[in-house]
């Protein structure tokens, strides 16, 4: 991190946006609530913006929202993302039931604390070995294929690789917390 950690090291855009990002922003945002960071570092370039909010994955899909958190927050967690994981769990860890001590857990533990049930176990299980090795063993995708439908753990995969990207531009972008943000 650099030494002044309120300055991202890409400034971001201001208002007035291009009318496709006011647009995205309006709907991805609370009313009164200012764009992240991150989201107006993107907002420089319409093609940048457009591709990354297109490969989101925060919406309905194969896995629940608890499953989608835990894994956005073991992988920010392990890639250093403060900024990231911060948000998620400010906005997000209530609604998936995600307690202090997983978020702790999340950030500082591992599979075995005994605050995870054996499938919120194997997620963890799933996301560190996917960042020690980029890949998942054969007993390890046995044990997933016993828990998930194929078409879960393709958007596990995909979740898992799309959040080690924004901890790739979070960190080195440099970005500072948000004001609402959680700390860990």
């Amino acid at each position: 991190m650099s030494a002044n950690p309120a300055a991202p090291r890409i400034a971001p855009a201001d208002p007035p946006y291009h009318p496709e990002v006011q647009a995205r922003l309006e709907a991805l945002m609370p009313p009164g609530v200012a764009p992240l960071v991150l989201f107006r570092v993107l907002a420089r370039d319409l093609r940048l913006f457009q591709r990354f909010m297109g490969g989101g994955l925060l919406d309905k899909g194969h896995v629940s929202l608890r499953q989608r958190e835990i894994v956005i927050h073991r992988v920010t967690a392990r890639c250093g993302s403060e900024y990231e994981w911060s948000v998620h769990a400010a906005i997000f860890a209530e609604r998936a039931s995600l307690d202090a001590d997983q978020l702790r857990s999340t950030v500082y533990g591992g599979p075995a604390d005994p605050c995870w049930s054996p499938e919120d176990a194997l997620l963890v299980r799933f996301c560190d070995a996917l960042h020690a090795d980029c890949t998942i063993g054969d007993a390890l995708w046995a044990d997933l294929r016993a828990a998930f439908s194929a078409e879960a753990i393709l958007e596990l995969l995909l979740l898992a690789g799309f959040y080690r990207t924004v901890s790739y531009l979070t960190n080195a972008l440099d970005l500072p917390p948000e004001p609402f943000a959680a700390r860990w």
